[in-house]
């Protein structure tokens, strides 16, 4: 333990107690020596201005004032700036460099004046939180901007405002108006997305926040979907299609395949087992193939969609178009 840890434990501990507590007893709780105790104290009282005090009567440390450890002021004594155990602060570094990576500069420059105090706080010698920016990396493959809307429709998520969009499908090149009740802001696959009650079609949709063209805030408040319903709805099929799972894929890897796909998490509701020789056979509920079809694929001749008969029939037809593109060149 070294010394910032020392003293955010030894605030802990004083602040939390009612009656003064012996130097045995502090010297045990931070696994430290007599010497080491003392210098402690005489940093948090010389340069924290931490109210400590020997109390000689009963023989122990507490904080000036009342009983409950409150200063003179009847304000409860508190480490001055933002401190953070040696844990916290490594989470820290760990947290901004995933932002920086993973968020595609999203928050950057709103994070500009905290990410300097945090700076400050992880040059922190025996951590060597200084690494985090050459030693950390969270590479974010064929990731899409979070687009200019994005500020604007999380601001509708937190102030459970109703919100107005244009948006701009991606599938169809079509361009619409919809007045939306933002429910949910989901990060998926390197891309972000609006879960959303939509007015016009009285359901819940999946908007791209990069196709959203623009965005305002409506005054009106926006309908609250239950968590239950918001989770059947975007949660129990595979993907990022919402809609109840009605369907069962039965997907069977070859003994090479399973050593990775064994121990891969593609749903929360996933079964998987054993098959005689190595094989591993894998159930994933799912409602809209599309998706599923995707990565299915990418497993190429290592994995048989054994059911049901119109996903093996859909993986297959994509199979062929895709030998036939090669065959053609």
């Amino acid at each position: 333990m070294d010394k910032f840890d020392r003293i955010f434990q030894l605030h802990a501990i004083l602040a939390s107690r009612r009656t003064p507590i012996s130097r045995e007893e502090l010297e045990a709780k931070l696994e430290c020596s007599k010497a080491t105790l003392l210098r402690a104290i005489s940093t948090m009282k010389d340069y924290l201005g931490a109210p400590i005090e020997f109390d000689r009567d009963a023989g122990g440390y507490k904080y000036v004032g009342s009983s409950d450890g409150r200063g003179s002021s009847g304000a409860a004594y508190e480490l001055p700036g933002l401190w953070f155990t040696a844990n916290e602060l490594q989470a820290l570094a760990i947290m901004r460099r995933l932002l920086k990576d993973a968020g595609g500069g999203l928050l950057e420059e709103h994070l500009g004046p905290l990410a300097k105090r945090l700076d400050d706080l992880t040059r922190h010698q025996r951590l060597n939180l200084g690494e985090a920016a050459s030693r950390l990396r969270f590479p974010a493959i064929a990731a899409r901007p979070a687009g200019e809307a994005f500020n604007t429709v999380a601001s509708a998520t937190l102030q459970r405002r109703k919100c107005w969009i244009e948006y701009h499908a991606r599938s169809t090149d079509e361009r619409s108006e919809r007045t939306v009740s933002p429910q949910r802001i989901t990060h998926y696959r390197e891309a972000w997305y609006l879960d959303a009650w939509d007015e016009k079609r009285e359901a819940l949709r999946s908007f791209s926040i990069d196709r959203i063209v623009k965005a305002s805030v409506l005054e009106e408040r926006a309908v609250d979907v239950p968590e239950a319903q918001l989770d059947e709805h975007y949660a129990s099929a595979y993907g990022i299609f919402g809609g109840k799972a009605d369907k069962v894929a039965v997907l069977r890897f070859t003994p090479e395949s399973a050593k990775w796909v064994s121990d891969e998490k593609w749903h929360p509701s996933q079964q998987g087992r054993r098959l005689d020789g190595g094989a591993y056979e894998l159930s994933i509920p799912y409602r809209d193939p599309r998706e599923l079809v995707m990565d299915v694929m990418r497993h190429g001749a290592d994995v048989e969609v054994v059911a049901p008969a119109a996903l093996r029939a859909e993986v297959g037809r994509q199979l062929e178009r895709a030998a036939a593109a090669y065959r053609s060149s």
